[in-house]
């Protein structure tokens, strides 16, 4: 059974410079480091002049249903829209965890990309409004939902996603020694043609909602019941699956680096400061109707 919840582009965009440099100190306040993002009027100029607060609601080693963090970023976005309707500007957020199973559906979901009974499926089964095609989130896979103004980034969902993409692309290269890319007409990271993290996203007066996945210790076997994003011809992949027997890790470790390093590189790209709220107070946002 599909339980209702109630995009994807891309364009050439010029490639940024991957940075190396690593985060230090505790993560209770993350600032972003000199990081240039190009426009389409350069490659190299500041995407803005100050810093932007980002509210974080770190969860990161939590399982959580996903249509609780859904409801999450639905009271939060209603909260900003009503910021922007008196006139005042509601500072960024970003929530990040790891989902219990689940299948999700984006606007431009089929069935015919289901390769099971959608009365019957082996996991619960969401249609939502994000961009994009089915996909799977599981223990193992990081998932960020920034909520962002983008009135006060750049109007432009093309940058989005790429800005989004380009949070992954560091994180594997710099920290993993992956070489991740983009793939022309799709949205993602990839590695060869394995996709490691998938990205669908909601714009809403330019407030954006949902966000990014990216497979560290995934278990892979059940995108084999979906055509995953609906691409027939390319795989999924994850890092641990990718890393040389080298990295003696457990799977904990790796998600604790992925974790570390995205959330600096998100710093990064977005130029954005991150303050750490504690999550108790997700729980008493006020429920808003699916």
């Amino acid at each position: 059974m599909i339980v209702p919840l109630n995009s994807s582009l891309s364009s050439s965009i010029p490639p940024w410079t991957i940075h190396t440099s690593r985060s230090a100190g505790t993560n209770k306040s993350l600032r972003p480091t000199a990081s240039l993002i190009p426009t389409p009027d350069s490659n190299s100029l500041p995407q803005q002049s100050s810093i932007r607060k980002c509210e974080c609601y770190d969860m990161y080693k939590q399982v959580v249903p996903f249509a609780e963090a859904w409801a999450w970023q639905k009271s939060i976005l209603e909260d900003r829209k009503t910021l922007i309707d008196d006139n005042q500007d509601g500072s960024d957020t970003l929530i990040m965890l790891q989902h219990q199973p689940v299948y999700t559906l984006g606007t431009a979901s089929t069935e015919n990309n289901l390769n099971f009974d959608v009365k019957d499926p082996p996991f619960p089964l969401y249609h939502t409004e994000r961009g994009g095609e089915v996909t799977y989130h599981g223990p193992g896979q990081l998932v960020m939902y920034p909520i962002m103004n983008l009135r006060f980034h750049k109007m432009d969902l093309h940058w989005y996603l790429r800005a989004l993409e380009e949070v992954v692309i560091r994180v594997l290269s710099s920290v993993f020694d992956l070489k991740a890319s983009r793939v022309t007409g799709l949205t993602g990271v990839w590695v060869g043609d394995n996709k490691l993290a998938a990205i669908g996203i909601r714009v809403s007066r330019w407030l954006t909602y949902h966000g990014l996945a990216l497979n560290v210790s995934t278990d892979l076997s059940p995108f084999s019941r979906i055509v995953p994003c609906g691409i027939k011809d390319r795989g999924v992949g994850s890092i641990k699956g990718l890393l040389s027997d080298s990295w003696s890790m457990s799977d904990g470790e790796l998600i604790d680096i992925a974790h570390e390093s995205l959330l600096k590189e998100f710093c990064d790209v977005f130029q954005v400061e991150l303050s750490h709220q504690p999550v108790s107070s997700l729980l008493r946002l006020p429920k808003r109707k699916q």
